[in-house]
């Protein structure tokens, strides 16, 4: 009886020390780690302060290190960060992160704005197509003057330094984690997650629906990955990976229409095309881009079908090249480039390709048909019995019916000069 209501005892302590477990407080935690802002980060951030919401946690923290992202993708986040019913804490993180351009925009729109040592925030200006922030131009400078407005906007509404947001956007500042601080751009500096929850213990923030005061200090805590869709989709929406699938793609459906029945060519390359055109979709695509890199297909294409001593191929390569560099624009969140050195890549390997396919079409087409109806025309037989003007001839180990306008006798040597039907027109061959 003892041993019974021992383990009755020890069951009920386990049972017990569990619920309490469960009970006890807790942060999420979910990371934006070296991606651009677009919309699948978005999604994975505005869900993460539902799910905080709805299971009532005590924050939800964003450990951030961004270089920028799409205008689109960074309205949605903040909007749903500003009306946010529970605390929420952006984190940049590790040392050697920033939060930048769009990242200055999450940021400050954190109640909790925070950084590790060895971090930086700014450098928020619009840039041109070319990468450059020329505010000569008219279109640029609307676009820096309503950026400026908008973070200072959320800056005043957080009681942040609406002015060093000013000049980040217009002027392209940037400070370090000390800088930020003394500029009252953040309101902390925090070596580590740990530290981090003990300092947040016992400060209020303003959500939504009132003062919410945080018990964060020894409180679990939940890290909520992005889940395998979000990342693969997320991973395609890299411009040079979406670059690669594009031609990739290309690629695969002119081989399948170069090979009918082939196959595999046309479902990869059909796979490859929709999933580089749900990545260009998230992403600011220059038509003239897109065109000239379709043209520059078209012109490989032609010169298969068309001799014309390589002009084509160039053109096509001349086009290419022009279409990769043009292929994305920036706009005021995000600088969009492809590096050169994946541009001259795929340029050379994707010509490479093309003028391997046009040499083996010249080739096929210079060399002498040697089957079917092509393949016997001109060659040299035997007739095995009198032809005046029918009889028969023997080609390459074949015996066939044969018709000549001329007499020809016996063990004569013969060239096939026609097929007509299932008989071979033929004549005496002359010596030399």
């Amino acid at each position: 009886m003892k041993i019974l209501r021992l383990f009755a005892l020890i069951f009920i302590l386990f049972l017990f020390s569990n619920i309490a477990y469960a009970q006890r407080k807790f942060v999420d935690i979910i990371q934006i780690q070296g991606g651009t802002v677009n919309p699948v980060s978005a999604e994975y951030i505005i869900e993460a302060i539902d799910r905080a919401e709805t299971n009532g946690a005590q924050c939800l923290i964003l450990e951030l290190d961004t270089p920028g992202g799409l205008l689109s993708a960074t309205q949605s986040i903040v909007k749903r960060m500003l009306s946010s019913n529970v605390p929420l804490v952006v984190y940049v993180s590790p040392s050697g992160a920033g939060a930048v351009s769009a990242g200055v925009s999450i940021t400050i729109a954190a109640h909790f704005a925070v950084m590790t040592p060895g971090t930086s925030i700014g450098a928020a200006h619009p840039v041109t197509g070319g990468g450059s922030a020329d505010t000569s131009d008219v279109g640029i400078q609307k676009a820096t003057n309503w950026w400026a407005s908008f973070n200072k906007s959320i800056a005043e509404k957080r009681g942040r330094n609406p002015d060093w947001v000013v000049q980040a956007v217009k002027q392209s500042i940037s400070a370090t984690e000390t800088e930020a601080l003394q500029n009252n751009v953040i309101d902390f500096i925090c070596p580590d997650i740990d530290s981090l929850l003990t300092l947040l213990d016992g400060k209020t923030a303003n959500v939504d629906t009132g003062s919410v005061m945080l018990k964060t200090k020894n409180a679990r805590i939940k890290f909520h990955e992005m889940n395998m869709r979000a990342k693969i989709l997320d991973m395609i929406s890299n411009p040079s990976i979406a670059y690669i699938l594009m031609m990739l793609g290309l690629l695969g459906i002119y081989f399948e229409l170069s090979n009918p029945g082939a196959i595999l060519p046309g479902v990869l390359g059909g796979i490859f095309l929709i999933l580089a055109f749900f990545a260009l979709q998230q992403l600011p695509v220059n038509a003239a881009g897109i065109l000239l890199i379709l043209f520059a297909t078209v012109l490989f294409i032609l010169e298969v079908k068309i001799t014309s001593y390589g002009i084509l191929t160039i053109g096509g390569i001349v086009a290419m090249l022009l279409g990769s560099l043009m292929l994305f624009k920036s706009t005021p969140t995000m600088d969009v480039h492809l590096p050169l050195t994946i541009i001259l890549a795929v340029t050379i390997t994707t010509a490479a390709f093309f003028i391997f396919a046009i040499s083996m079409a010249l080739k096929t087409k210079l060399t002498k048909v040697t089957t079917g109806k092509e393949g016997i025309i001109g060659e040299i037989g035997t007739a095995v019995s009198k032809i005046a003007p029918e009889g028969d001839v023997k080609v390459h180990g074949e015996y066939w019916k044969a018709f000549s306008d001329e007499p020809i006798k016996k063990g004569d040597k013969i060239v096939v000069e026609n097929v007509e039907g299932l008989k071979l027109k033929v004549k005496k061959q002359v010596n030399i």
